[in-house]
């Protein structure tokens, strides 16, 4: 069939395998032109391995390290003629292409939070691994049943303590609008603690620990995001920035734990880059637009993959003490956070407008990168080809 994009509100509906397997390729591409790192982790768990920060993980590990990894996620395979999800199709081409580097690579589709699925995790890295000596938790939901409980629970993004509005960009009919949400409850916040926090992180690495799983000197990170001022009421101070808050008491949490194998817990605070999660965010949108323009423009613009390799070579296995902030957070959104970038951020955010849009902001841009998660807009792909949608790991 031919394959194309079907976007429905802040969703691509179809994906395109030849499109996320090249998508994939460059991302490799990309980490085998850096130079090696020696000292780099052998055998890596990454927990959300199918999309994004922990896709682009996995490649700088595999491909930046020569390491061993195992892949947890969640994704849809093709069925009845459907599409698979884009995360299915990239862990299908990263698996084939780490074979044929001769590195071993696995993956586990299901639900990360269950207790079924670490245990199936564990025998599996029993059987073909040996301690683990990294695991990255980038895992990202909706929604989650506690294993203990069986309750379930659903994030939200709203504000806390009082309605918030803010300006945003439909991208569908490429215009600025207002949004408002509606403040939080208290049980939105608990549940998107409970979602998005460090619960299930720490309940990963315990696992690991009760089963001697990990390597002496094993390091884990989680991924964390702060962003500008102009987002904060809705993201650093809202649900979600409760959920990060919780990310850093579970860091603090599992360094206690890893002190018997000398390891250490890290949450890396990345750069802002388009995902389906951002795309819904009031303000969030916008805001990469402008970023992206003036990044570009100034220098310093990075993807997924340019930030993972970043983080692998010149923060976790630099080969001396890891640099955190104040906080105690690695900060791989450093170039972003500049103050020449946000003054130049905070200067266009008031002026754009429905019919300034192509001139202040990287609209075109943003647009490309978001269908490129599902495959499309990839150079080199011949997207009139017939394609075959239903593809499977070997």
């Amino acid at each position: 069939m031919i394959i194309r994009p079907k976007v429905r509100g802040f969703v691509c509906v179809t994906a395109h395998p030849t499109g996320c397997a090249a998508n994939v390729q460059e991302q490799i591409d990309y980490v085998k032109s850096q130079p090696s790192i020696e000292d780099g982790p052998k055998n890596v768990l990454v927990i959300g391995a199918s999309t994004g920060y922990g896709l682009a993980s996995r490649i700088a590990a595999a491909f930046g390290c020569g390491a061993n990894t195992l892949g947890i996620f969640f994704e849809r395979p093709s069925e009845r003629g459907r599409t698979a999800t884009p995360g299915w199709y990239n862990s299908v081409a990263f698996e084939k292409q780490a074979k044929a580097a001769g590195l071993y690579a696995s993956s586990i589709n299901g639900d990360a939070f269950s207790t079924e699925l670490k245990e199936q995790a564990i025998e599996r890295i029993k059987a073909d691994m040996g301690k683990i000596d990294l695991v990255v938790y980038s895992l990202a939901a909706p929604r989650r049943t506690d294993p203990k409980t069986g309750e379930v629970y659903k994030s939200t993004l709203k504000p806390i303590g009082s309605n918030y509005s803010n300006k945003y960009l439909d991208t569908d009919k490429k215009t600025i609008q207002e949004a408002e949400l509606e403040a939080a409850t208290d049980d939105d916040i608990n549940a998107t603690v409970k979602v998005m926090g460090g619960e299930d992180w720490e309940l990963w690495i315990q696992a690991l620990i009760e089963a001697d799983l990990l390597a002496d000197g094993c390091k884990t990170v989680a991924y964390d995001y702060i962003g500008p001022k102009a987002t904060w009421p809705v993201y650093k101070d809202g649900t979600i920035g409760r959920a990060k808050i919780d990310l850093r008491r579970a860091k603090a949490a599992i360094n206690q734990s890893l002190q018997a194998v000398q390891g250490q817990a890290h949450v890396s605070v990345n750069k802002a880059v388009v995902t389906q999660a951002s795309s819904a965010i009031p303000g969030v949108n916008l805001y990469i637009t402008i970023l992206f323009k003036i990044m570009k423009e100034q220098g310093g613009h990075e993807g997924c993959i340019e930030q993972m390799a970043r983080l692998f070579s010149d923060r976790i296995y630099k080969g001396s003490e890891v640099p955190v902030d104040d906080l105690g957070l690695i900060r791989m959104d450093d170039w972003e956070m500049g103050e020449s970038i946000q003054q130049a951020v905070a200067e266009v955010w008031p002026k754009v407008e429905t019919d300034t849009v192509d001139e202040l902001t990287d609209f075109e841009g943003y647009q490309a990168e978001f269908l490129r998660l599902f495959g499309f807009g990839v150079e080199g792909v011949d997207y009139e080809a017939e394609v075959e949608p239903e593809i499977d790991f070997e």
